[in-house]
């Protein structure tokens, strides 16, 4: 079977950043990832990309994507759902029983939508629950939606929405919206947008579909739609056996280098510790770009 110099699991902005320039120096890399751009892609608008006055995230990935394809670069749609090292070789195992076989491995994986966590939401989801307003945003054309959440991903989805449906109800647990100042002033100023401040949701109700929220106080708000828009959380369980050293909310310790606990492997993104935590696309691909160099530097000294 094929040794590769690298694989680089995830295809959102650090996966295709590390892979551009792996293909520059030369490295024989395979890119593997279930999702076309990651989170990225979701993204209603993205207006703080150097090279963009504003673009949708899944365009700005498509750019990225062709870039990498132009170099070459070999990609495989699929989930990693195992890493198996043996004699300084890993062994990468997907969804579809595939095996990979790499010298080194680039883990850009990045995050998933967090839950709710309550008892029926699983019930509701794809019956009026949603994790993306840039997906699902246009089955609510002239509906009210409801979206949870006070950072920048609920009040940019609240600002896509507030240009589809009839009305948007904003539900936040504190009392004031976080995140971008610019986003946070366009919902307080909005007219299609009310938020409720100082609110948690308790149960959701619905006879087939999801057809209202019950707040903690006991107020019933009868919506359409709910888009959940609370954060995101680390896609590494398939990591747990490997041994990698994370933090206590799961995200990946790397060093300067991106280099993670283990010879061999390094990670990148919205996965690590790195970058101080500002977890932006611009950081990603500084991160995939750090630890493609880094790699080269190892593959050399090994060869």
């Amino acid at each position: 079977m094929k040794i590769y110099d690298l694989i680089i699991i995830g295809t959102g902005p650090a996966g295709y950043t590390a892979s551009i320039y792996a293909s520059r120096y030369k490295l024989d890399h395979l890119l593997i990832g279930k999702v076309i751009g990651g989170l990225a892609s979701e993204a209603h608008k993205v207006c703080n990309f150097p090279s963009e006055e504003s673009i949708s995230g899944i365009d700005l990935m498509m750019k990225f994507r062709k870039n990498a394809a132009s170099l070459g670069v070999k990609e495989v749609n699929d989930e990693v759902i195992g890493i198996i090292q043996k004699d300084k070789i890993f062994e990468i195992k997907t969804r579809t029983k595939k095996t990979f076989k790499s010298k080194t491995i680039l883990l850009a994986i990045g995050t998933h939508r967090r839950k709710l966590n309550l008892p029926n939401e699983e019930k509701y989801i794809g019956k009026g629950v949603s994790y993306c307003a840039t997906c699902d945003g246009p089955l609510y054309k002239d509906k009210i939606a409801a979206v949870v959440g006070g950072s920048d991903a609920a009040n940019t989805s609240s600002l896509y929405l507030a240009q589809i449906a009839k009305k948007v109800i904003q539900i936040y647990r504190k009392d004031k919206l976080r995140g971008d100042p610019t986003w946070a002033d366009q919902v307080v100023k909005s007219k299609k947008i009310e938020v409720l401040y100082n609110s948690e949701i308790k149960d959701l109700v619905g006879n087939g579909k999801l057809e209202a929220v019950v707040l903690q106080d006991g107020k019933k708000i009868e919506i359409d739609g709910l888009f959940i828009e609370i954060g995101s959380i680390p896609n590494n369980v398939f990591l747990k056996k490997l041994g990698i050293k994370c933090d206590k909310n799961d995200y990946i310790f790397v060093d300067e280098a991106q280099r993670t606990n283990i010879e061999g492997i390094w990670a990148a993104g919205d996965i690590t510790t790195a970058s101080n935590g500002f977890r932006q696309i611009i950081t990603a691909c500084s991160e995939g770009a750090i630890a493609a160099n880094s790699i080269f530097s190892y593959v050399l000294d090994n060869r």
